[in-house]
Order: structure tokens, then sequence, then C-alpha cells
């Protein structure tokens, strides 16, 4: 390749954590990317409200402008990458990207999970292309695995800790043995958890990431209304003690599941084996857990969010696409690894009909008979009981009674810890959590 090819100009939406994290790559690593791609690569201008100059980053007063809309629309700009993050004015301005030519990168996974059909398939009617490898998993190259990597092989179970909040969270509470709230104090202190932890802690930012994984691992679309959707925000200490008692982790899983006639699609605490790898998991690191016909499981780990690992995401998404552009080489016409007509909205199995193993924690009432009579409402719904612990009597007017059931469909249990709080046998309503035995 000719070293002296002209610069690849980029326009950059946002300067925030993530952004000032891809300006830093790009001018700590600039010889070596120019060396790879055979061309250097520049910012031509950042587009943010509230942006002053930075002279150590490179960033002068005459690279900052507000009117982020004429900063796409200039006639110079190769790449435009978008992180504002949010729907708009995010949408729009991809769109305005497009349709002025641009290619783009983004780590929106709100935006994409929204509307992702749509500006995918602007993307392949212009046959530009786009990069979206940080919307996922931070700087674990996840969707380029599916999109290249797997594609040779049928994706049957995709398995994610993709919320480092949450599972930070949960390794909180697990390692150090604290209540929810004190752990996500300590989240928040740190800089793990933002003032409002709603999005993440009650599973909305995973599910976001779950449709696109859906996405790219069966070549479904589905928006994030369809993902049954369930926070962390109820688990209790005790249930992460008897999680350990019975041999379990509990994760913030973000599960999908191929079935030919539908997709499992679905996010919520769940218990997996205590030795399976997706269990030592700790902290803020991501991993994804794909299971396929041929290959079998595999799983991709690193760090899932920050300023430098989604960066890393982005400057390789601006990387590839660069070189395309060098080498006239246009693959945007397949964004997803599919042909955009053969990618058709997924049929979603609904929570109720989904078939599990479960934890149940009742408070119930220190009487005789009472576990006698969960066990036989249980079994009227086609529940059976694997194992029980049950707390000694003592002078307590309740005790913990804690459960593991067999396989059950997830409708007949809902019915039967209904019937069984309708009985007036246990304080407050029955705790469960699905477990995935066969992850």
């Amino acid at each position: 390749m000719d070293t002296r090819a002209k610069p690849i100009k980029i326009a950059l939406l946002g300067c925030g954590t993530v952004g000032e994290g891809v300006v830093r790559l790009l001018r700590q690593n600039g010889a070596n990317l120019a060396s790879r791609l055979g061309a250097p690569l520049i910012i031509a201008g950042v587009a943010d409200r509230s942006l002053a100059p930075q002279p150590s980053l490179g960033l002068d007063e005459h690279l900052i402008t507000r009117d982020a809309a004429a900063l796409v629309r200039r006639e110079d700009i190769d790449i435009v990458v978008e992180l504002f993050g949010g729907l708009q004015p995010a949408g729009d301005l991809i769109l305005q990207a497009i349709r002025c030519g641009k290619d783009v990168v983004t780590a929106n996974k709100a935006l994409l999970a929204e509307r992702g059909a749509e500006i995918f398939a602007a993307v392949a009617e212009a046959k530009l292309a786009i990069g979206f490898e940080g919307s996922v998993g931070g700087g674990i190259p996840i969707l380029r695995t599916l999109r290249e990597a797997l594609v040779g092989d049928r994706n049957r179970a995709v398995y994610g800790i993709v919320n480092g909040t949450c599972n930070s969270i949960l390794s909180m509470m697990t390692e150090h043995n604290v209540e929810f709230g004190a752990a996500l104090e300590d989240a928040q202190r740190s800089g793990l958890a933002e003032a409002d932890p709603t999005l993440d802690i009650e599973g909305h930012d995973a599910a976001h990431k779950l449709c696109i994984l859906v996405t790219l691992a069966f070549g479904r679309s589905l928006s994030p209304s369809q993902v049954y959707t369930e926070g962390i925000s109820k688990i209790t200490l005790a249930d992460i003690s008897y999680a350990r008692e019975l041999g379990y982790t509990v994760k913030l899983l973000a599960i999908a599941k191929d079935h030919d006639d539908a997709i499992e699609a679905r996010v919520h605490p769940t218990m997996i084996r205590t030795q399976h790898l997706l269990a030592r998991v700790s902290g803020a690191f991501n991993a994804i857990y794909v299971y396929g016909d041929a290959l079998g499981p595999s799983m991709y780990y690193a760090r899932g969010a920050g300023m430098m690992p989604t960066a890393t995401a982005v400057v390789a998404d601006i990387l590839e696409i660069a070189r395309q552009r060098l080498a006239a080489a246009r693959t945007g016409a397949y964004p997803l690894g599919y042909p955009p007509t053969t990618v058709r909205p997924a049929r979603v199995k609904p929570i109720e009909d989904v078939v599990s193993e479960y934890y149940l924690r009742f408070m119930a009432n220190d009487q005789p008979g009472v576990l006698g009579r969960i066990a036989t409402v249980l079994g009227k719904h086609d529940i059976s009981i694997a194992s029980v612990i049950q707390q000694g009597r003592g002078v307590a007017t309740t005790v913990p009674v804690v459960m593991r059931t067999h396989q059950a469909r997830e409708q007949n249990l809902r019915d039967a810890l209904a019937e069984i709080s309708r009985l007036r046998i246990v304080d407050v309503a029955p705790a469960f959590i699905r477990i995935e035995e066969e992850v």
C-alpha cells in the first residue's frame, strides 16, 4: 500500500469518557496505526457542547464545534464516530452521515437496539460501512467474532455477563458478604455505578446489548421491549449465601437461545454452578459464552466498560473501515454478517413458556406441616423438589425455607407461588431465581 496515501479524516461526535479515550489512543498510537494502515488517521473535528480546548490531547479551539450537524456534512470528513449516546440527536446524526456518504462508527447500544434495523438498512443501501464493536462488551471483540470467526458454525445459545456495574455489585455481595444497598454505594463511590443506576441495575443496559447479540448470533432482529428484563435490586445476601450452599453463584445474565421456531431472549439474575467459567468472572469484567453445534462452548472475556477498553474497540473499527476505504473494498452491504433481506424479526418465546430449574425462598410460619403444604401446592402444579434447606425451629415466628426445583415451566411456578401466598403460610412474597444448570 502507498504509505503516502492521503489521511483518513475523522469527525468525533462527543468527547466524554470514551471519546477522550479515542483521542488518547489515536494520539499515542498514531505512528503505529499509520504504519498498519498506510495512511494517517486524523481527527478533523470534535462536536461537543461543553468541551474546552485541551492542548495536551491536541484538541485546540479550531477543532471543537458545537454544531455536530455541520461537522457531519463537511466534505472532507471520511468517518463519523458517534459517541454522544442516547437516541437523539445521535440517531438523526448517524442517518445524516450515511446520506452524506460517510462511514460510521458508534458504541451506542441503546440506539442500535431501538433503531438498528433502520440504520443497518441505510448503511447497506448506501454501500457504506458501520462499526459498532464498542456497543457490547467494551474491549471484547465479540461482535467481530460472531460475524466472522464463528460464521461457519450454527450458534445455539449465548450467555453474557455484559454489565460491569451489576457484576461488580454481585461480586461485592458474594466476596465480602454485604447487602445490595451497601454494594451499590461502594460501586457509586468507586465510579462503577452512576448516581442514578437504574439503567444498569434493573437490567435495561444488558437488554440493549442482548438485542445486538441476538442479531449477530442468530440473524434475527428484536427490540428491547421483547426481552424479558429483571434486575438485581431484589437480590439479598441471604440469596447469595443459600446459592453458595447449593453450589451456585448468582450473576446477572443476558441469555439467548435459538430453538428454531422461536428465540429465548431474557435478562435476569441467574444461578450457575460455582465451578463454571462464567461464575468466576468478577468485578467490572464482562464475558460472553457462546455455544455452537460444531465448536461447542467458547468464552470471550475482558474489561467490559470504561474509557480505554471501549475506546480500543472504537479505534479498531475506525482502522478496519479506513482499510476498506483505502483498498476500495466496500463491505458495508453486510454490516451484520447477513444480507439485510434475510434478517427477519424474531419470534420470541414468552417468559411464561420458558422451562428452567428454580431456587425458591419462603419466609414461612414456624409451625408443623408448613413444608408439606408448600410441597403439595408445588406438586399440584407439576413442580418437583430437588433439594430443601430448612432452618431449625427457634424463637422466631417465621423461618426461611429454601428449595431447588427440577425443571418446570415458568407459568406453572408463578401459579404455584401465587397459590402458596394465598394460603397465608408465608409472611412475604416468595423469592425465586432461575437456575441455568446446562450452561
